[in-house]
């Protein structure tokens, strides 16, 4: 993702969820797709449907995290 779709996902995440510490970072090696974070915890991938343009979140959520 370029660095300005990235900015706006931050933006958005940030206003959407009234989080402040939420970031939307570019993956290492990966140029499709953004990581999420809140602080230094990892949420999910963001990805970019590049037929329409429109973004997909993504976040696993684990049993353990539920009991």
């Amino acid at each position: 993702m370029k660095p300005e779709e990235i900015k706006k996902l931050d933006a958005y995440f940030k206003s959407t969820f009234h989080n402040p510490k939420l970031q939307v970072k570019a993956r290492p090696r990966k140029d499709d797709s953004a990581e999420v974070y809140i602080g230094d915890e990892f949420l999910g991938i963001v990805f970019k449907d590049e037929d329409d343009g429109d973004y997909n979140f993504s976040m696993a959520i684990l049993d353990i995290d539920l009991g």
